[in-house]
């Protein structure tokens, strides 16, 4: 199988980041682009890349590209790459807004290339241990705290960092959300630094989503409950504990432990445990194999650019209830 020729747009933190995983692969590195020239050196030395001073210069050379760039280069970057025939993996967000992000979109359809979208707890090792097989939550909580740091203040915590929950949950429910109720307050940052926001699905669902970047402990944990079953995934530490109700006849199955018995109710029941383990992975590394693996074999990548563009409608609609123009600061 021929290599890809892979350029990278951006060579800030995240961007160093891809370039080190790229620079590793078995693939043809064109080199990085970014607007600052020393960046864009640095990476390229530090990585035995080549610095590239622009992007048409790197789209040339390149069968794909990967944009780590700040989300507000995402629209136009994206636009001129896709109609040079290029595929490309964009950061999250997907773009600033859901009416470039749709553009984006149709063009990646309209020239049948590969759009994947960074969503990257996709990969974490707590979400894939629960493979296909889960049920449809009936509700789910997630909390993602995360000490300050100025890096991604530029814009609100729903885009910076809840939007990564909102992905994994409009994924597990398979619907979008019929309503929406959020609040949200801006503490050091122009934008709310702490959001919460309840999602209702139309199955009946509900999901009740925080996200802080001020916060003393960091947490990122997911619980959701089923109808005969409760899931908790923690992925700072990747564990993942399934609990789950189960007829008398199911009490030895490999892999679980008998917790307690329910013995009310017209037919006996136990409570099952198990702790369902993925493969160690590096998540960025894992994402950027499925996007060569989509390109290379013509099969949708992992996390579609559909699949971006409804996070980002879904963290714009939060957004709107919290009212980005009158945040209330916490400050006098």
């Amino acid at each position: 199988m021929t290599k890809l020729n892979v350029g990278l747009v951006g060579a800030g933190y995240l961007g160093t980041i891809h370039a080190r995983l790229i620079a590793g692969q078995d693939v043809n590195w064109t080199g990085v682009y970014d607007k600052l020239p020393e960046r864009r050196e640095k990476v390229a030395a530090d990585f035995k890349g080549k610095p590239v001073a622009s992007l048409e210069q790197l789209l040339k050379a390149s069968d794909c590209i990967v944009v780590a760039a700040a989300t507000s280069a995402h629209y136009e970057t994206a636009q001129i790459a896709l109609n040079e025939g290029k595929h490309v993996f964009l950061e999250k967000p997907i773009t600033t807004t859901p009416e470039e992000g749709a553009e984006i979109v149709k063009l990646a359809q309209d020239k049948g290339l590969v759009l994947q979208v960074g969503h990257v707890e996709r990969f974490n090792r707590a979400f894939r241990a629960l493979g296909d097989d889960y049920p449809q939550p009936k509700f789910v909580e997630a909390h993602r705290l995360s000490q300050f740091k100025p890096r991604g203040t530029d814009v609100a915590v729903v885009l910076d960092l809840m939007i990564h929950d909102l992905d994994l949950i409009l994924k597990m429910m398979g619907e979008f959300p019929s309503r929406i109720d959020a609040s949200g307050v801006a503490v050091i940052s122009e934008e709310a630094d702490i959001a919460n926001a309840r999602l209702t699905f139309p199955s009946g669902g509900v999901a009740n989503v925080t996200a802080s970047r001020i916060s003393a402990n960091p947490m990122r944990k997911l619980r959701m409950f089923a109808a005969d079953s409760y899931i908790a995934l923690d992925f700072a530490t990747g564990a993942t504990q399934v609990f789950k109700l189960a007829g008398a006849d199911e009490e030895n199955v490999p892999g679980t432990l008998m917790l307690g018995e329910i013995d009310k109710g017209a037919v006996k029941r136990h409570i099952l445990m198990a702790s369902p383990q993925a493969p160690e992975g590096n998540a960025i590394l894992m994402e950027q194999e499925g996007f060569f693996k989509a390109i290379q074999t013509g099969t949708p990548p992992p996390v579609t650019g559909e699949d971006g563009l409804n996070a980002l409608k879904v963290a714009t609609e939060i957004l709107n209830k919290i009212g980005t123009t009158e945040v209330p600061t916490g400050r006098e």
